[in-house]
C-alpha cells in the first residue's frame, strides 16, 4: 500500500551489473523500484524476486530507452503502480570498442542512438516528472579523463551525457531536483570483464592507488548518496574510480 511518504526510483538497465545493484541498494534504503530492462526480462524478474524477498517494492518493466513512447509508458507505470517519481538512475548503455580507423559505423549508430539519445529521452521525462526533493542521476564513465586507445566513440558518448547532466541540473533551477552523473573507473561486472584476459583485468585493477576494480556495490554506494542525503550536490560528475584520474 503506498503512502505519501513513498520514495520511488526508476532505474534503467537495472536487470543487471551496476543498474541491478543500484536497484537492490535503493530498495534496501526504502525505494520502490521500477527495474526497467530492454531485452532480460529473466534477470530484471530475478532482481524483483530478491528485492520483494527482501521485505521490499518492485516492478519490472520493459523500454527502449531511446524510444520516447516506451519511455513515457516507463514512467507512468512508476506513476500508477507507486504514486510517483523520486530519483531516476539511468544506467542503460552500450559499448563497442574499436580503433577510430576500424570502428564499424553501424557501431557508431548504436552508441549514439542508446547512450546519447538515450539519455535525452529518459532525461527528458524525469525533468517532467521527478518531484521536488529528488534526483536524477546519470551515468558517465572514467575512460573520458583516461583518453584509452579504442574507446573514442563510446567516450564521445559519454561526454555529451556530461554535458546533457550539468545543463540540466541549471535549467532545473528553482525546482529542488538535483542533476549529477556518476562516473565509475574499471568495475568488476560482465560487460567489463568480457573478452579481457587476466593480464589485462590485473593490469587495469593495479592503475588505481586502492589497486583494485571497482565493484557494482562501490558505485550504487555513490548512487545511494545522490539519491538520499546528497542534496548539496548538485550538477557535477562524479568520478567513482578509486582515484585513477
Amino acid at each position: 500500500m503506498n503512502t505519501p511518504a513513498t520514495r520511488v526510483a526508476v532505474v534503467t538497465g537495472g536487470s543487471r551489473g551496476i543498474g541491478r545493484q543500484v536497484a537492490e541498494r535503493l530498495a534496501a534504503d526504502g525505494f520502490a523500484v521500477v527495474v526497467n530492462y530492454v531485452g532480460n526480462q529473466a534477470e530484471a524478474e530475478a532482481v524483483v524476486t530478491a528485492v520483494t524477498g527482501a521485505g521490499g517494492r518492485a516492478m519490472a518493466v520493459r523500454a527502449d530507452v531511446a524510444d520516447e513512447a516506451a519511455v513515457a509508458t516507463l514512467f507512468d507505470a512508476a506513476e500508477e503502480t507507486f504514486g510517483g517519481v523520486d530519483v531516476v538512475v539511468h544506467a542503460a548503455g552500450v559499448m563497442r570498442l574499436s580503433p577510430v580507423a576500424e570502428l564499424d559505423l553501424d557501431d557508431l549508430d548504436r552508441m549514439h542512438r542508446t547512450n546519447i539519445r538515450g539519455t535525452f529521452v529518459v532525461d527528458q521525462q524525469a525533468a517532467r516528472r521527478v518531484r521536488g526533493g529528488g534526483a536524477i542521476i546519470n551515468f558517465s564513465s572514467s575512460v573520458l579523463g583516461l583518453a584509452l586507445p579504442g574507446y573514442a566513440a563510446y567516450a564521445a558518448t559519454k561526454g555529451a551525457v556530461e554535458a546533457v547532466t550539468l545543463v540540466l541540473a541549471r535549467e532545473l533551477r528553482g525546482r529542488d531536483v538535483t542533476v549529477n552523473a556518476v562516473a565509475p573507473g574499471p568495475t568488476a561486472t560482465a560487460l567489463f570483464l568480457d573478452g579481457k584476459d587476466e593480464e589485462t583485468i590485473a593490469r587495469m585493477a593495479a592503475q588505481p592507488p586502492l589497486e583494485r576494480l571497482g565493484t557494482p556495490d562501490d558505485i550504487a554506494e555513490v548512487v545511494a548518496f545522490l539519491a538520499g542525503p546528497g542534496r548539496w550536490v548538485n550538477g557535477q560528475v562524479i568520478r567513482a574510480n578509486g582515484g585513477i584520474v
